[in-house]
């Protein structure tokens, strides 16, 4: 019968005696009681009389490598075992991960470092926090005052059928919104459809609202239902309404007025019973002031308004926020459940994660991944920080990409780059009050280059019928 493990008994196994002995010390120096090993059959024997509380393993030794060792520890349940190695390449790193190790080391590593990740993998010998609850799909989370000012609004308005405009910062959570509104309204068993009108091309977003029929334009080989015909008797949203092209903004207010529109190419006059949600992160007042948008188009939208707060002005949400996404990424991902600790909910509560709410859940992501042990630490947040430059454009080309592989639509690529230049293009443009030499050079493109692409952007005209 083998002993009961030590609470802090570590063992070092690495054929390099240097190694050995230099760790051994500083593990000892911290309060270790350590055991030290030059080859994996040593461990076995050591193994049939007593049990580590943790091992620390080379990759590559005579005879029996670490990672053999590793995989025969955890089927034993034996452990943690860190795995330290001096070849660091991505396959052994991903394969001690891939085997059950609680951390990897690369040779050299700093002592400091090393006895850090001990401790860190003995405090998570404790029974892993219960996985809790989360909810199936994304909602709506606050205690703050603004929050709770929001769902005031939710629940007066969502019984009623008055279009609502959502405002605020990208990434706050305005499809969130418009889906509660939905759900708590009679519309619940219907469809709710959403639309990003920035993610689709300016000439396929009239196909997209309104449909069309088969041979109205280049591809349009059978009859297309729009949005307005898929959210029949329940809610459309359209998100990012304000960068919608000013002709559709024509179409959508006489939609608005009558509930009539027809397909693209089509002479059957369509009704439908949609309830309009919108949402923009933009100044719509000021855009109707540059004529960029119309104000009869405001006034139909912005019936009752509804704006989110950015997440830097609602801070005391954070921390749950964080515990949130953090045990729903677990889920999601099949990944033990891990926790913050006091210090590192702290730290992230003084962000100000211009991103939001998204940036938040993605940085929570990203934890529930990399972060080494079950506990998440303050140093572990700067492993985690999101990219420069953010991913929010990225995401709306692939809800678009996604949407339109569902429907089996062809040349997705070719329009996506079509639109890609359209619109890098035209903000060039805007920005240099349409010098297309100044724009050009802020792209990066020659001036001749800018004209070309300009000229292949333009909107294909429909065939007519």
């Amino acid at each position: 019968m083998t002993d009961a493990p030590k609470a802090r008994d570590v063992w070092v196994i690495d054929d390099d005696r240097g190694v050995r002995f230099v760790l051994a010390e500083a593990l000892r120096d911290a309060g270790h009681a350590v055991r030290e090993f030059g080859e994996v059959a040593s461990v076995r024997e050591a193994l049939t009389t007593a049990r580590p509380a943790l091992l620390l393993t080379d990759v590559r030794m005579p005879g029996e490598d670490g990672l053999a060792l590793l995989a025969e520890l955890k089927a034993q349940g034996i452990g943690p075992v860190i795995v330290m190695s001096a070849y660091t390449d991505v396959a052994t790193a991903a394969a001690a991960y891939r085997h059950g190790a609680a951390d990897y080391l690369a040779k050299p590593f700093d002592l400091d470092q090393a006895v850090a990740a001990v401790e860190r993998a003995l405090a998570d010998v404790a029974p892993p926090p219960a996985a809790k609850a989360v909810a199936s799909h994304p909602t709506l989370f606050g205690e703050s005052s603004a929050m709770r000012e929001v769902f005031r609004l939710i629940g007066r308005v969502a019984a009623s059928d008055l279009s609502v405009l959502i405002t605020g910062e990208t990434g706050t959570g305005k499809e969130l919104v418009a889906r509660a509104l939905h759900e708590e309204s009679a519309r619940r068993d219907r469809p709710f459809v959403a639309l990003n009108t920035a993610a689709i091309p300016s000439e396929l977003l009239e196909s997209e609202l309104f449909g069309h029929e088969a041979g109205a334009f280049t591809g349009a080989t059978r009859r297309h239902a729009g949005r307005f015909e898929q959210a029949e008797g329940g809610t459309l949203f359209l998100d990012e309404i304000g960068d919608m092209p000013l002709i559709l903004q024509t179409r959508l207010l006489r939609v608005l007025a009558g509930g009539e529109f027809y397909r693209v190419g089509g002479r059957e006059l369509m009704r439908g019973d949609v309830r309009i949600v919108a949402a923009t992160h933009q100044d719509l007042a000021a855009r109707v002031a540059s004529g960029q948008f119309r104000a009869d188009l405001l006034h139909r939208l912005d019936v009752v308004r509804i704006e989110l707060p950015p997440l830097r002005q609602r801070r005391s949400d954070i921390p749950k926020l964080a515990e949130h996404f953090l045990a729903a990424a677990a889920v999601e991902l099949k990944l033990p459940p891990k926790r913050f600790s006091k210090a590192a909910l702290k730290a992230i509560a003084q962000r100000d994660f211009p991103g939001n709410v998204r940036e938040l859940e993605n940085l929570c992501r990203r934890l529930a991944v990399i972060a080494p042990g079950a506990e998440i630490l303050p140093s572990d947040l700067g492993t985690a920080a999101p990219t420069a430059g953010g991913d929010d454009w990225t995401h709306a080309l692939r809800d678009w990409a996604e949407q339109a592989l569902s429907r089996g639509e062809a040349d997705i690529h070719a329009r996506a780059r079509e639109a890609l230049d359209h619109t890098l293009m035209q903000a060039a443009l805007r920005a240099h009050d349409n010098h297309r030499q100044h724009a050009a050079a802020a792209l990066g493109v020659g001036r001749n280059t800018l004209t070309r692409k300009l000229g292949a952007s333009r909107p294909r005209r429909p065939n007519k019928t």
